[in-house]
């Protein structure tokens, strides 16, 4: 059968032949522990469980405007002049089914064939295929692991071209947990404005960060750079809510107007049951985040002392997130045979780093159980000290 070009283009990911076997495994009666969630593995807290309850009990459950209802644009605009200094008004605001979703729509709004988007390396998987479905193509700037996998500003200019549309920035970074400091920000705002290119920046894991470290929206900068940047966020990570399908982007008039078009035509509106739980979360309680992060921190902690004991295998400890990215170059194996390997021969599933853009490492989540961590690393050391 003939396919779509676009579709036909579509790198499989590494990561689906892993994830399939370690679920026949566990089919089999095996004993499998899984590092490879994207997920927090907390259950929505209960007030936004029950707002979506009441919801349902009220009859909330038809179709709404397509780009999300008002009372939530209105909620995601106190949230990003509380907490991010950025200043919107609710049209300049769409919701999404998901930050993923959000950022679809941007790069279908903004990006054709000839353009390039500047994605930095280590990457989220669907950067690449986001951008090549838009008709661009990726151009790759490697962050190093030396400087903490924080991208050097000299490395972003000097990849730029007359094609270069659009830099996605992702901090705190998913797979490596990296923070996008202030004065790096304002390096990268100052390239953007002066090329008058967009910014996409993907905030996600933004309420996920630890030790003092400091988020800051590249868009509060100054005004030049905001009329330029599309901010991306959610509720899944925050709020342990990925299943409930909600994000949103914020940004340019014009822009965002087009993706409420072109989210009419796709998807048209996010459930509105979710919508409901999604203004609870942003404006209720946040005492259940709190305590995600305190055991977020455990968990990292305990995690990177381990790993950096063992033979052959290191990881930094990431500032945000809840992933670890650790090198592997030293057991001589890439990304694919190490986690295939480690989930034949230990039961232990991870993430392959060429996902990622980088073959020397693989992605361990700590947003599983600490009985869960302590047995699959115990396992990780003795696979290891046998090689």
């Amino acid at each position: 059968m003939k396919f779509s070009k676009k579709i036909s283009q579509l790198k499989p990911s590494p990561t689906l032949a892993i994830s399939a076997k370690a679920k026949e495994m566990r089919k089999s009666g095996l004993d499998v522990i899984g590092f490879g969630a994207g997920e927090p593995d907390f259950d929505t807290p209960l007030n936004i469980k029950e707002a979506a309850i009441e919801a349902i009990k009220k009859g909330f459950t038809k179709y709404t405007p397509a780009s999300g209802i008002g009372e939530l644009k209105n909620a995601v605009c106190e949230k990003l002049k509380k907490d991010n200094s950025l200043v919107h008004a609710p049209d300049e605001v769409a919701i999404s089914c998901g930050a993923k979703h959000a950022l679809f729509n941007i790069f279908q709004v903004l990006c054709q064939k000839g353009d390039e988007v500047i994605i930095i390396s280590p990457y989220w998987v669907s950067y690449t295929e986001m951008v090549r479905l838009s008709g661009a193509e990726p151009r790759i700037v490697e962050a190093k692991e030396a400087r903490g996998f924080v991208v050097a500003s000299e490395e972003i200019k000097k990849n730029i071209t007359k094609r270069t549309k659009a830099i996605i920035i992702n901090s705190p970074s998913n797979p490596t947990g990296a923070v996008f400091g202030k004065e790096l920000l304002e390096k990268i705002a100052r390239i953007a404005v002066s090329k008058k290119i967009f910014v996409v920046s993907d905030e996600i894991y933004e309420k996920l960060i630890y030790d003092g470290e400091e988020h800051i929206s590249i868009g509060s900068l100054n005004k030049e750079i905001s009329k330029l940047t599309l901010t991306v966020n959610g509720v899944s990570k925050t709020y342990s809510m990925t299943g409930w399908r909600i994000g949103y982007v914020a940004g340019p008039l014009d822009i965002i107007k087009k993706v409420g078009a072109l989210q009419s035509h796709s998807t048209s509106n996010p459930s509105s049951i979710s919508q409901m739980a999604a203004l609870e979360a942003l404006r209720g309680s946040q005492e259940a985040l709190f305590k995600m992060k305190e055991e977020f921190v455990a968990r990292r902690d305990y995690m990177v002392k381990r790993i950096n004991s063992f033979k052959n295998v290191s990881c930094a400890k990431p500032k945000g997130a809840f992933y670890l990215f650790c090198n592997i170059s030293g057991t001589g194996l890439n990304s694919v045979t190490f986690s295939t390997r480690l989930l034949e021969e230990a039961r232990v599933a991870c993430v392959p780093g060429i996902a990622f853009g980088s073959d020397r490492h693989v992605r361990l989540s700590f947003a599983t159980s600490m009985e869960n961590i302590k047995t699959g690393l115990d396992r990780v050391e003795a696979w290891l000290e046998k090689k």
